[in-house]
């Protein structure tokens, strides 16, 4: 596995590094897949002292991204606590995969059953079960996040007005707004 430590507005130290490595190495025990991980550690000048450092960490394995991030009052809590969010995170997607893995072999039973007595395969994959239409109206983004607001969602889908393209509006774990405006490849 290879770990990359970067440090905005703060110098990586020695013992930072091996406090990460030691912490990443707990996350190798419940995912040893883990292809690489990259640790980005940022001081910044706030008035507040529990948001003085962000560690932020991503995670790449087998093609799937896990990332976490905390902030608090020294790197070492940041570190503790964003490896907790990545430790249920990789729980949770285990628990998935599990989940996934013992519905498809009851679906692929249950399937075998149905062929049995009626002849016909069903798929063993989960299906669609709820369309939702709504029309897309063509707003500010401004308009967009108030709306979004209204309506008491953390996303809004709507046709920007600057561009005339499908936006999506969605509101950030610190508070702020975030835009996705998709291109086609």
């Amino acid at each position: 596995m290879e770990l990359q430590i970067i440090g905005k507005n703060v110098k990586v130290t020695q013992s930072m590094r091996d406090y990460v490595q030691k912490k990443i190495d707990r996350l190798v025990r419940y995912l040893p897949t883990i292809e690489d991980a990259k640790v980005e550690i940022n001081q910044e000048k706030t008035k507040a002292p529990e948001h003085r450092f962000t560690v932020q960490i991503t995670i790449r394995n087998k093609g799937m991204l896990l990332r976490g991030e905390e902030r608090s009052i020294n790197v070492n809590a940041a570190v503790d606590m964003v490896a907790e969010v990545l430790a249920r995170q990789i729980k949770r997607h285990k628990g998935k995969v599990n989940k996934k893995d013992k519905s498809v072999l009851t679906a692929r039973k249950a399937g075998e059953e149905v062929i049995a007595v009626t002849g016909k395969r069903r798929a063993s994959l989960p299906e669609v079960v709820k369309v939702k239409r709504f029309i897309v109206k063509s707003m500010t983004v401004d308009e967009s996040t108030e709306q979004m607001e209204l309506l008491g969602h953390d996303f809004f889908l709507f046709v920007n007005d600057e561009n005339g393209e499908l936006n999506l509006i969605y509101r950030r774990k610190d508070g702020n707004y975030g835009l996705i405006v998709p291109e086609m490849a």
